[in-house]
């Protein structure tokens, strides 16, 4: 079956690879569409600096490179391994994909989200959704309604990320909030606070085909380096300030915007990755008594929840989702590192 594997830094290949087969407790997938990730374009260009060892196997999947990407995918069931039950053969699924340990400070907390020694399908695994067919266990599966196809089901995974980070933020209905960053995941923060029942939402962006697509779902979007985004903050919430800030950039001014326009007992949420340290002053949160936290990936929950809002209608993919063909991959890798373009699915037709 064709691939798309990673077999190092900046050397990634569409080749042919044995078809897998299901073990006892895992179903065999023919994948439908897989995206490209942020944490894809780390790999790529930053492997160690991204956590992934090069050498060693991973100490929970055992893999070890060359391996397959698509860690966030949908597709079909088309055979079941020994032992499973509650799943068959034409079921339509997205897959959680995260490895966990079960044993660590995190996992016994029910956060298997940020385990030690986490590992992610298509990431740090024997497969992915970048290749024909995958096998995973079939504890991992969300089955999608008839509303939701499979297109929808390939981006459960990152709005999952975003969900998932709106849980972590406490917001409640009514609330105000500010989102800096428009691409992916604070699209899907957008969406996450609307299926939250907040609606008093500024985007700031400074790319203006970002903007311009967020703009387009509905968003009041603020271009942050020819705006006063304060101002525009101070007139939404009557000078209060928002009631949470989210940083889906994964840059310094970021954070500090989202520290700077919070209301008195706000809390930033930063969701994105950073590649660089940053310096902040404290004393911005003593005084109002403000928090930051972090928020990494997701829970089954929060795929479940995703799934009922896109069953709703809530997720509308208009002009910020793109499709590829596996041969396209890299120079897509290539496109969206010089920020060209916001999400692309990977179609295994295509």
């Amino acid at each position: 079956m064709r691939a798309v594997v990673f077999h190092g830094k900046e050397d990634l290949r569409v080749q042919d690879i044995a078809e897998p087969a299901p073990g006892p407790g895992q179903v065999k997938l023919r994948n439908a569409y897989a995206g490209i990730c942020g944490s894809d374009l780390h790999v790529y260009y930053a492997p160690a600096e991204a956590g992934l060892d090069l050498e060693h196997p991973h100490p929970l999947t055992g893999a070890t490179l060359p391996q397959v990407l698509g860690h966030e995918f949908a597709g079909t069931v088309v055979e079941l391994g020994e032992g499973v039950e509650g799943v068959t053969v034409g079921d339509r699924v997205a897959v959680w994909p995260i490895y966990n340990c079960g044993q660590c400070a995190a996992c016994r907390k029910g956060a298997f989200n940020a385990c030690r020694t986490i590992g992610f399908h298509g990431l740090t695994s024997h497969g992915g959704g970048m290749a024909e067919f995958t096998t995973v266990d079939a504890s991992k599966l969300h089955v999608l309604p008839e509303s939701v196809d499979l297109r929808l089901g390939a981006l459960v995974e990152p709005m999952a990320v975003a969900w998932h980070a709106v849980e972590k933020s406490g917001v409640k209905a009514g609330g105000t909030a500010l989102i800096a960053g428009a691409g992916p995941i604070g699209v899907g923060v957008w969406f996450a606070l609307k299926g939250h029942g907040v609606e008093n939402v500024i985007v700031s962006e400074p790319s203006p085909v970002r903007r311009a697509a967020v703009e387009a779902l509905g968003a009041t979007v603020v271009d942050p380096t020819s705006e006063d985004l304060a101002a525009r903050v101070a007139e939404l919430t009557n000078g209060d300030g928002v009631d949470v800030a989210f940083d889906a950039a994964g840059v310094g001014v970021a954070v500090a915007s989202a520290l700077a326009n919070l209301a008195p007992l706000g809390r930033v949420v930063v969701v994105a990755l950073h590649e660089r340290t940053m310096e902040f002053f404290p004393t911005q949160l003593v005084m109002g008594e403000t928090e930051i936290v972090g928020a990494l990936g997701y829970l089954p929950e929060d795929f479940d929840a995703v799934i009922a809002a896109m069953a709703d209608g809530l997720y509308d993919t208009t002009g910020w989702v793109d499709e590829v063909g596996f041969d396209a991959v890299e120079e897509t890798i290539h496109a969206l590192r010089s920020g060209k373009g916001m999400k692309f699915l990977v179609s295994s037709e295509a």
